[in-house]
């Protein structure tokens, strides 16, 4: 947690809470132009991402911060070398600890995402909302740099974060509206279209 700027503290295992760069969701930089690509507003998005994110790490600290007390506790000191309820606990601490850092690190990356519009015929790529269809049904998803699966409600969209390093991303990046690509449905491939590249 050293490494991410979480603060220092409790010997490598605690955030100390957020520092100013990732404390707030705050509004992206004034000089950043407000793009809006289509019906899907990216300034929307990226701040309903960074939201999430940010009540994620806020829950991931709190989690670190009561496993962290109960391995100090008295009660948890070992009564005899069978006793291992305060290892457990600073394992436990330490993993939380973990993942609160890797939220952190996912909220700078978004933070990096530039706002762009992708023309048309443009291949997907990092920063691309790709729409899909399969059977009538529609489908939302967001290219983004970390944190693959999150998703968040945007001007009536659910929209869901897949990067290029998932098997789902790695299908649509470089991808074009129109095109089709086969997606796992349940057990099965089925056959979805490319409705827009934004």
């Amino acid at each position: 947690l050293a490494k991410s700027g979480l603060g220092a503290g409790r010997p490598g295992l605690l955030p100390q809470g957020l520092p100013p760069a990732v404390r707030a969701p705050a509004a992206r930089p004034p000089t950043a132009p407000k793009v809006v690509s289509g019906p899907m507003d990216k300034s929307d998005l990226l701040k309903a991402i960074e939201e999430t994110l940010v009540h994620e790490f806020s829950q991931q600290t709190e989690a670190a911060e009561d496993a962290h007390k109960e391995a100090t506790n008295d009660e948890s000191r070992a009564e005899d070398r069978y006793d291992m309820r305060g290892q457990l606990a600073a394992y436990l601490a330490a993993g939380q600890a973990k993942l609160a850092d890797s939220v952190a690190q996912a909220i700078k990356a978004f933070r990096n995402v530039p706002i762009r519009i992708f023309g048309p015929g443009e291949p997907a790529a990092v920063g691309a909302v790709v729409r899909l269809v399969a059977r009538g049904a529609k489908s939302v998803y967001f290219l983004g740099p970390a944190h693959g699966g999150l998703e968040v409600q945007v001007n009536g969209d659910q929209v869901m974060v897949v990067t290029p390093s998932s098997p789902l991303g790695r299908t649509l990046m470089g991808r074009r509206n129109g095109e089709r690509v086969a997606l796992p449905l349940g057990a099965r491939l089925v056959e979805h279209t490319i409705l827009a590249v934004e």
